[in-house]
């Protein structure tokens, strides 16, 4: 094989592993989805088309167990080569043995995770033009497609200070070069979105941070990069993914509606939609499903990076999630938006240190897929007869009636209003608002 070039061994690294099958809920075979059946119709869509479910390439194939506190504990086969460009190769056919395996549509990488190591724009350009060849080559051979492809602004030492708000015009010069490869590399590989993650666009202190600067750069980078969007023909979505800090300790990007409010005034509340992770909603105080429900309101819901933090720290742990309560609350949210269009869920989650068996890769991602679909399954139990909506339509149903209408009213004055309690003998009496009923409703819809 030569350098750059793509292996053909379609069961070189993962031997004895065969493609994940459906056998159902009474199976306990742990290489099988015991609920996730793609085909399966569900609220009129099969299961593939509502979860549209991706594989990360840097979690999964590029991070071999290293922390902070210790060295790789993952013996990988595609770690090693010949040539860095060698090694690449082999990260990249692994890849698509696996996507392949697991049946799932779509994967998403950094331009960083498919190539060598590149120490200059120079050679990240030329080694990135290489793995594009490669990955258009595997994508013909698997059918597997691309959710979407993101620029890694974060990793290189150049980028400690932030990549589009950077203080010096070189580094942000570089980060645009980056980030115009990419989304050229995304459209090539049909790419249906592509992803800005803050990383280091904030600040660890104030102190030498000019605020203001940074967020007018941030924003006139970001229209920069929807004209190009524009300029090229994508036809995807660009998507920014919140984050309120690790690795800074203050990112622009904090949450949701903090991106909502920065997309509204630099205008590009059209262009942009936001790229939502749970662990990141943990992070910021919510739930996942408050982002989804926040994202739906503002018209900005975009993907999901599907994971979970642990509640016992501020880590961006990244674990995969298997909480099928949490994940159907947000489900519930997300469908009665109207789903995704071009985003899905991104299983942007890693084994844990110590689990570095290859089976280990398997069974997160099967558990993660088989958390999907059950929690899927209870959205359409909720949907039946979705008391949930019924519930709601019955608390806000005074804001249909005379009073309501009259208070929304753009003529009605604020002294109109308070004059209206006094004519009308208003004395505002509390409903319930069912709470525990509403849980018990969830509840039942799991079993």
């Amino acid at each position: 094989m030569a350098d750059g070039t793509t292996q053909t061994a379609v069961t070189q690294f993962f031997p004895g592993i065969g493609p994940i099958p459906y056998e159902g809920p009474e199976s306990d075979n742990p290489l099988a989805f015991r609920h996730y059946d793609k085909d399966r119709v569900v609220l009129g869509k099969t299961m593939e088309e509502h979860l549209r479910p991706a594989i990360c390439f840097w979690h999964t194939f590029c991070w071999d167990g290293f922390d902070i506190f210790g060295s790789g504990t993952f013996p990988r086969a595609w770690h090693e080569g010949d040539t860095p460009a060698a090694a690449a190769a082999k990260r990249r056919a692994a890849a698509f043995e696996f996507f392949t395996k697991m049946g799932t549509p779509y994967y998403c990488f950094h331009d960083v995770d498919v190539c060598e190591a590149s120490p200059t724009p120079d050679e990240l350009s030329a080694n990135l033009a290489i793995a594009v060849d490669d990955l258009e080559r595997h994508q013909e051979r698997t059918g597997q497609k691309l959710l979407w492809g993101t620029a890694n602004l974060f990793s290189h030492p150049r980028y400690a200070a932030g990549g589009l708000t950077n203080p010096d015009p070189d580094v942000t010069a570089c980060a645009l070069r980056q980030v115009r490869d990419c989304m050229n590399a995304t459209q090539r590989l049909g790419g249906e979105n592509y992803v800005l993650w803050g990383g280091r666009e904030g600040y660890d202190t104030l102190l030498n941070t000019d605020l203001k600067r940074e967020l007018d750069q941030f924003g006139r980078f970001l229209a920069m990069i929807v004209e190009h969007k524009h300029k090229i023909g994508f036809g995807g979505t660009i998507l920014i993914e919140p984050k309120p800090h690790e690795p800074m300790y203050h990112q622009y990007d904090f949450d949701t509606a903090t991106v909502y409010g920065f997309l509204k005034t630099y205008g590009l509340e059209n262009e942009v939609q936001v790229n939502i992770e749970p662990n990141h909603a943990t992070l910021a105080g919510h739930s996942f499903a408050h982002e989804v429900a926040t994202a739906n309101a503002f018209g900005i819901m975009g993907s999901i990076d599907i994971n979970c933090g642990n509640y016992q720290n501020g880590w961006d742990t990244d674990q995969f999630n298997v909480d099928t309560r949490d994940i159907t609350l947000a489900m519930y949210e997300l469908i009665k938006g109207g789903g995704f269009k071009t985003g899905g869920f991104n299983f942007d989650a890693k084994v844990r240190r110590q689990s570095s068996d290859l089976e280990d890769l398997f069974y997160g991602h099967v558990g993660g897929l088989d958390a999907l679909a059950k929690a899927l399954l209870a959205v359409e139990a909720l949907f039946a007869h979705d008391r949930i909506a019924t519930n709601k339509a019955e608390r806000y149903s005074g804001w249909t009636g005379d009073l309501g209408q009259f208070l929304l009213d753009e003529t009605t004055s604020l002294d109109a209003a308070a004059d209206r309690v006094m004519s009308d003998g208003i004395n505002g009496q509390h409903s319930s608002g069912r709470q525990e009923y509403l849980e018990n409703i969830v509840a039942r819809s799991l079993d």
